[in-house]
């Protein structure tokens, strides 16, 4: 008996990871994953063979070798090593230019039409209406049962209490149908 139920668990286990990885989130995510790599790498290509080369036409042409001394003798040995305390903005300035190209392609080429997109749809569609919540349905109730107590015919209101404090009867003196077992004034 313990193997069947291992076996339901195991079955339940397997179902619930296949729902997981085909709802549709999950499988969005994997294709931005997939086209957000690809097209990293076009922006990368941009930046390095566009955008650095007009940063560094004021200086050197590699946006890495920037770099700030705060501590001297700032020296680059035969190895490549620099000596003293250099502030590396080059590479900075280079990730932030990528940042920024990165998220304009995104939203002015992915975010805007989408968005665009969806309010010429709500408009084909017309307004939608939002569904009233319960303090606003209690407050109509409440508007029309004072309305109608004000209306000054002195009509009971249908299963209500009537003006004046009295209590509702019909014409054989019964209160009305009742919740749950309620008391009935019939002889």
């Amino acid at each position: 008996m313990s193997n069947d139920a291992s076996q339901v668990e195991k079955k339940g286990v397997l179902a619930g990871f296949k729902e997981f990885l085909m709802r549709g989130n999950v499988v969005e995510l994997a294709v931005a994953v997939v086209v957000g790599a690809a097209f990293s790498k076009i922006v990368d290509a941009v930046v390095n063979g566009f955008i650095n080369p007009l940063v560094g036409a004021i200086g050197t042409k590699d946006l890495d070798r920037y770099r700030y001394c705060l501590k001297d003798p700032c020296t680059v040995g035969s190895t490549g090593e620099v000596t003293g305390v250099a502030i590396k903005w080059g590479p900075v300035l280079s990730a932030t230019l990528t940042f920024v190209i990165t998220a304009a392609v995104v939203y002015f080429l992915m975010i805007l039409p989408m968005n665009k997109y969806k309010e010429r749809q709500q408009a084909k569609a017309g307004p939608v209406e939002v569904p009233k919540t319960e303090v606003e349905l209690l407050t109509e109730i409440r508007d029309v049962l004072l309305a109608q107590r004000a209306d000054g015919h002195g009509s009971p209101v249908p299963g209500g209490s009537a003006p004046g404090g009295s209590a509702p009867g019909g014409p054989d003196g019964s209160v009305g149908p009742q919740r749950g077992g309620g008391v009935s004034t019939n002889g």
